[in-house]
Order: structure tokens, then C-alpha cells, then sequence
């Protein structure tokens, strides 16, 4: 317990997570520190860049290429049936019509490159090493979950010729969103350049990372605070009680696979945190074209305004906790 209370210490006081919280504590109260839109993606693009980029060049150097193969099939396995779970259960819980079910659990069932970033931070704050693969596993994860969303959604369609045009355009928005392009693409470039890559690009990923994700936070900050103050009334209680028993389901199985595989403690931490993590980029472009009728504010009111802070503040040091760190 004490070493719990010491990891969760340690998390909150980051300067990451501290700049969240004054985002969101700020937009809460009815400030606006929100950046602006195109600098918010610049952003997101230079982290998901710089994720993929290290990930890549350390792959070069690591011998566990059995652990990366279990890895990678565990993290498709979680997202593929992740969604399955999380339809089911809001079919119990909530009166929500089925294609918004399959809407929410699509973002359950993908995963997070910021909440992974943030757990990547704290394994190095607490000098805990972790496989560059990882990377490779987090970008097979965005893909099943979505993937699974759309059969539940489109599974009782007529082959109509508008459905055959949603369906397609979705699929292209799935297999080519922004955020698999770039972590997977500068992962294989980091793959391809190895340590001569790294080191001509360490000034520009390295030094700056943890700059730009206290910015990137804190504007994530304000936009979930936002998305609170617009659909609160929209968060009865069943949702919010599923928007954080999720997460913890997610963390569990993976916890089981990952010690079904042998992974090593820091691997195991980054898979179960990526189990529990929603999506709020990947996720809500595909739904916005398979789902128009769904609506925004419920499921970005769930995976960024509830599950993404409960991750950051409250699920981290459970995570690792289960991890056995």
C-alpha cells in the first residue's frame, strides 16, 4: 500500500498531469486557456512523431523479439473484444440506442497515445524500463476496436448503395486516421535509422517531449472540462459508473495476458494502461462518419471528460500497482 501511495505522489506532482489538472480546474471555474485548434494538432502530431520515432530506434536494441510477437496479439486480442464487453454492458445499464452502444464502445475498445505517454513518463521518472515496442503494440490496438464498432453498426444495414459508401469511407478513416499513419510511419522510419536516426534526432524528440506534453495536457484539460460543462446533463449515473468500471475491467484482462506471456514489470504496465485507456482522437473521426446520428457529447463526454482524467489522476498508480510495481 505504501508503495502505491508513493507512485500515486509521484504521478500527481508530475509537471504533465499538474498541468492537466490546471486546464482543467481553470475551464471548470470558467477560464479559457484552451490553444489554438491548429496549434492543439501540432502538437499532437509532434508527440505521436516522437512516440513512434524512439519506440522504433529502440527496437533496434532489444532482444525480445518472443515477448514483442505475445505482445502484439494480446493488444489486438484486448481491442478486438473490449468493445464486444462494453456494448453488452451498456446495454444493461443505459437506455442508449444500439448504434450509439457500439459508438461508445468503439472508444473503449482503442486506445490512448496521450494516457500511454503519460504512463510511458512516469516508468522513466521511476526508473522502470520499458521495450520501444510497445509503440508496435499501441498502434495495433487504435484498428480492431474500431474495426468491431463498425460490423456492430452496420451489421443489420441492407447493402444499400449510401450504407456501401458509409461503410467504405469509415473503413479508409479507420486504416488511414492521423494517428496510425504517423506513430506506425516514424516507428518504422526510428526502425530503419536506428541509433544513427536517434541521434540526429534526440534534440528534437527528446529535450522537448515533456514541454510539449505538459502544453498538449494542458489544453487536453480544457477541452475535457468543456465537454463536462455541455453535457453534463447528459451523464446520468449508470454512465458515469461505466465510464470508469471500463478502464479497470480493461486493466484486469490485461493484466492476465500480460502475465500469461511472461511480460516484463514496465511492459506489463504500458499494456494494461493501454487496456484501460479510451480514445478521443482515432475513435470519434470514424464515428462521425458511420455514426453521424450518435451523439458527440455522450461519447466524447465519457472517454475525454470522465475516463481520461479518472486514468490520469486515479488510474495510473492502480495500474501499476497491478503491474507489480
Amino acid at each position: 500500500m505504501d508503495v502505491f501511495f508513493s507512485i500515486a505522489q509521484q504521478n500527481m506532482l508530475s509537471a504533465p498531469i499538474l498541468f492537466f489538472v490546471l486546464g482543467f480546474a481553470a475551464t471548470l471555474a470558467g477560464g479559457n486557456l484552451s490553444l489554438p485548434d491548429a496549434v492543439s494538432r501540432m502538437l499532437a502530431l509532434y508527440l505521436m512523431l516522437a512516440i513512434g520515432f524512439k519506440g522504433g530506434a529502440a527496437l533496434t536494441e532489444t532482444t525480445a523479439h518472443g515477448e514483442f510477437a505475445l505482445l502484439l496479439v494480446a493488444g489486438i486480442t484486448l481491442s478486438a473484444l473490449t468493445p464486444l464487453l462494453g456494448y453488452g454492458l451498456l446495454g444493461r445499464v443505459s437506455t442508449l440506442p444500439p448504434i450509439e452502444r457500439a459508438a461508445v464502445a468503439a472508444h473503449y475498445g482503442s486506445i490512448s497515445v496521450v494516457t500511454f505517454a503519460a504512463a510511458s513518463d512516469a516508468l522513466t521518472r521511476l526508473g522502470i524500463a520499458s521495450d520501444g515496442f510497445m509503440v508496435a503494440v499501441a498502434a495495433a490496438m487504435e484498428t480492431p476496436a474500431i474495426f468491431c464498432a463498425l460490423l456492430l453498426i452496420f451489421r443489420r444495414n441492407t447493402p444499400q448503395a449510401e450504407d456501401a459508401a458509409k461503410r467504405k469511407s469509415a473503413l479508409v478513416e479507420v486504416f488511414l486516421n492521423v494517428t496510425i499513419v504517423i506513430l506506425l510511419g516514424s516507428f518504422l522510419i526510428g526502425l530503419l535509422t536506428g541509433k544513427r536516426g536517434m541521434a540526429e534526432m534526440s534534440g528534437f524528440i527528446v529535450d522537448p517531449f515533456r514541454g510539449a506534453l505538459c502544453l498538449f495536457l494542458l489544453d487536453l484539460g480544457t477541452k475535457a472540462a468543456s465537454g463536462l460543462r455541455k453535457s453534463w446533463r447528459e451523464m446520468k449515473p449508470p454512465l458515469l459508473i461505466f465510464a470508469i468500471a471500463m478502464p479497470l475491467a480493461g486493466a484486469l484482462f490485461a493484466a492476465g495476458l500480460a502475465t500469461l506471456v511472461g511480460a516484463s514489470t514496465g511492459n506489463t504496465a504500458l499494456l494494461i494502461t493501454l487496456a484501460a485507456s479510451a480514445s478521443y482522437i482515432a475513435a470519434p473521426a470514424a464515428m462521425r462518419i458511420a455514426a453521424p446520428e450518435a451523439r458527440p457529447a455522450i461519447y466524447l463526454g465519457l472517454s475525454l471528460g470522465i475516463t481520461f482524467p479518472f486514468n490520469l489522476i486515479i488510474g495510473l498508480p492502480i495500474y501499476f500497482a497491478l503491474a507489480g510495481i
